[in-house]
């Protein structure tokens, strides 16, 4: 008996060792300095860019209130008690700035710890709309743009689980997504269940990804059937009219006439396999009455497609309205019957059918690859956006619609990652119907607004692009000291533009700015938000891995730093490895040195402060040109790169090659387990959120189309858990435990650190309750700063 209990003892001491009870914890003072800086408000200017709005966000959430009660349906997380989104960002205060008036002000009138989102513009821009919610409802409320002053617009409570919210049809009235009035009680879960849970499947190829939150049981089928629906009610004033009867409506958008609503709503039966948005859907147009116009479609469940990331439904998809017409609905229909693998001369059909909906659909274009956007400018022009995923390729052409007979006109076909002659995005103004259309100017150009990444780092350009000539004249550049970018176009045929601002030692600022008068006006003057970084070395490093492939990455050095007097530092290297079809197009510069430095919580730069030379953004290209899939030698260029990066930093006589960590989030997590793995280039590593062992996502990860099946050894060999034996390297693997990310089950973490213990690894779990793939409450994210620290100073400091 006393040998029991003595065996006991030591098996609970061992536990006690193995499996720490902590409470959470806080970093060193200068982390905690920099995480709990208040963040820096964001501001959205109206169409004539002479209001101002300036929206002051939240800080991190508490774990209480990440803690509040939440169902996983579908692919989404819901606040079961408010009907609306569960994690939400939101604003916590809205001011109103006059820049002609030179006055500002703050929107009042609001509850206290009012949850603002959704904040829209009426049609005559003299008042904005948006939702305030609290733990029991989520209401619409709307401001006087001159005064300030807010009201609650509609009693009715809203549900945006699905669907727009709302919508605006005049000053006056809208369209919203109501909680049924007389929707009862919640389904309650039986004691017992009344049978299993089946699934069948009839011998069809159904790949699918390994997406979490699903529907799960018939239970979860009557909660998804009653926190889903809503029904569409038009509120003018005190007037509250309900136009459907409660149904699962995902859209109820407004023609531009605001004559018809676009209507999709979802019917049974639902899937265990694929989340909401591959539900049966029936679409429709109906009067702004609600009475029904006419079908477009009643697509079944959509769970059986072909593999490849551009497979597709081989129903309609994506209906929408023209944005300039009145009253005319597109939507596109898959040619290859949405199979990327079958050899055929167009892949997708654009096609439209007006008011009052009678007559037979047009076809406005067909086109050669996956058509994912339109564009619309006028009845002369609209712009098609084509993808080619496994190529890596994009398309923008042209097209008249009052021409359909014509083919598209090419503008541009490129690599999606080649920066270098990335034209940009064109610029859009308001019609008459208050939508967004492509500007054109009298003599055929566009304005292109550009990221303009060049050999020097990102420098953002506005240009016009010439529809004739196809020749682009850059109007205006950022330039050096500065990292600054076109945010709105005031006014694109005078060239009045807002742009933001920043430097290394300046934070964000907004100024407006006439390009052909060459005035600037500073809009706002936001102070720096963590002083404490003032005097941080920042610097673009640029070398070269041993195949040839140029490499970048972004280095941070201690404030006063000196290599002649100070000697090296310990490294903290963050990557994310990224997937090309092209050396040229991995070997681009990205980023920009002038950028402002502010600290966010997954950063890695917190440890400049404490004495170590941190590589941020750090290269880790996986190449695969021509045939060859870049995934067929991931582990041999991922040592490249971390081989190059680790001799550029001690070249510079910086970095010392004894002391040198290895972290990254999500596929960066993935990475680091790996590189230690294989190399012995580090002394420790920090993986958060990853996954480790690919058998776990069978049918594609990241960018690697082909199945488990189609490619076991691709599988095996990237998985870091099958060298698990090999990983002697110190470890922190750290996980929230309601991981929503396709792929990251939080069991990744829980294996791999089975597997490390079964081996003698050395390692550190931490599961952080209530988080998911990005971590969000104020005691998570101090305590995963005070994890990393510990374990940098523990094993490389």
């Amino acid at each position: 008996m006393r040998k029991l209990v003595l065996s006991l003892t030591l098996l609970m001491s061992f536990r006690v060792y193995a499996q720490d009870a902590l409470k959470y914890q806080t970093p060193a003072q200068s982390i905690l300095d920099l995480a709990m800086a208040a963040p820096s408000p964001t501001v959205d200017f109206n169409g004539k860019g002479d209001v101002m709005l300036i929206l002051e966000k939240s800080s991190y959430p508490t774990i209480e209130e990440l803690s509040q009660p939440e169902y996983r349906l579908a692919g989404s997380r819901i606040n079961p008690a408010n009907f609306g989104p569960s994690r939400a960002p939101y604003y916590t205060a809205i001011k109103i700035k006059n820049l002609v008036a030179k006055k500002e002000y703050s929107v009042t009138g609001l509850p206290a710890n009012a949850r603002i989102s959704g904040i829209s513009w009426s049609p005559s821009q003299k008042r904005i709309a948006f939702t305030v919610s609290d733990n029991n409802s989520i209401t619409l409320w709307v401001a006087d743009v001159a005064t300030g002053a807010a009201k609650q617009a509609t009693q009715r409570k809203l549900n945006l689980n699905s669907g727009n919210g709302f919508s605006w049809l005049d000053d006056n009235r809208f369209i919203v997504f109501a909680v049924p009035e007389n929707i009862g009680n919640p389904p309650v879960k039986p004691l017992a269940p009344e049978g299993p849970t089946t699934q069948q499947t009839s011998g069809k190829a159904a790949p699918a990804a390994t997406y979490q939150d699903m529907l799960k049981n018939p239970f979860d089928e009557l909660l998804y059937d009653y926190y889903f629906q809503s029904a569409l009610v038009i509120v003018d004033g005190a007037n509250e009219t309900p136009v459907t009867k409660p149904g699962i409506f995902v859209d109820a958008t407004p023609s531009p006439d605001k004559q018809y609503l676009l209507v999709a709503e979802q019917h049974r039966p639902y899937s265990y396999l694929v989340g909401a948005d591959r539900f049966p859907t029936v679409t429709s147009i109906r009067k702004i009455t609600g009475e029904e116009v006419k079908v477009l479609s009643d697509k079944p469940l959509d769970e059986v497609r072909p593999k490849g990331f551009d497979a597709t439904s081989n129903y309609p998809r994506r209906f929408s309205w023209r944005a300039d017409a009145p009253a005319t609905i597109t939507w596109i229909q898959a040619l290859d019957g949405g199979d990327p693998k079958k050899d055929v001369p167009f892949r997708d059909e654009l096609k439209s059918l007006a008011a009052p909906f009678t007559g037979e659909p047009v076809s406005l274009a067909k086109t050669s690859e996956r058509l994912y956007g339109v564009l619309w400018a006028n009845n002369q022009l609209a712009l098609l956006m084509e993808a080619n995923s496994s190529k890596q390729r994009r398309k923008l052409s042209t097209i008249d619609p009052s021409h359909p007979d014509q083919a598209p006109v090419l503008l541009f076909d490129r690599s999606e990652n080649d920066r270098y002659n990335d034209p940009g995005t064109p610029v859009t103004t308001k019609n008459e119907y208050n939508r967004s259309v492509v500007y054109v100017s009298p003599a055929g150009d566009l304005l292109m607004n550009a990221p303009g990444a060049s050999p020097e780092g990102d420098r953002p350009f506005l240009a016009k692009f010439n529809l004739k000539s196809k020749k682009q004249d850059i109007l205006w550049r950022s330039k050096a000291p500065y990292y600054e970018q076109v945010t709105d176009v005031i006014d694109p045929a005078r060239l009045v533009v807002v742009t933001a601002r920043e430097s290394v030692t300046s934070p964000v600022n907004y100024f407006i700015q006439d390009l052909k008068k060459k005035t600037a006006t500073q809009l706002t003057a936001f102070p720096h938000p963590q002083p404490q970084l003032e005097g941080v070395q920042k610097q673009l490093l640029k070398y070269k891995r041993k195949d040839g492939v140029d490499l970048t990455a972004m280095l941070y050095l201690p404030k006063g730093y000196d290599p002649a007097k100070d000697g090296r530092l310990p490294v903290l290297m963050w990557a994310y490895p990224r997937e090309y079809k092209s050396a040229s197009d991995a070997a681009q510069v990205r980023g920009s040195q002038y950028r402002f430095t502010r600290v966010t919580y997954g950063s890695p730069i917190f440890w400049v402060t404490r004495g170590f030379a941190v590589m941020d953004a750090t290269e880790m290209p996986i190449v695969g040109e021509g045939d060859k899939e870049p995934n067929d030698n991931f582990i041999e260029q991922l040592v490249m790169n971390a081989e190059a990066a680790v001799n550029k930093i001690s070249d510079m006589g910086i970095g010392d090659k004894n002391r040198i960590a290895v972290g990254g989030h999500s596929y960066g997590a993935f990475m680091t387990a790996n590189l230690l793995a294989h190399t012995n280039l580090f002394k420790a590593g920090i993986a958060r959120s990853g996954a480790y062992n690919r058998t776990l996502t069978p049918f594609g990860f990241q960018n690697e189309q082909r199945s488990y099946w189609q490619a076991p050894d691709v599988y095996y060999k990237m998985s870091p858990f099958s060298y698990a034996d090999k990983l002697k390297t110190p470890i922190l693997l750290i996980h929230g435990e309601a991981d929503n990310n396709s792929g990251t089950f939080p069991i990744q973490s829980e294996r791999l650190y089975n597997a490390l213990k079964g081996n003698g690894g050395t390692a550190r779990l931490v599961f952080l309750p209530q988080e998911s793939h990005g971590y969000a409450a104020k005691e998570s994210i101090l305590h995963m700063l005070w994890e990393m620290d510990e374990w940098l100073m523990k094993y490389v400091k």
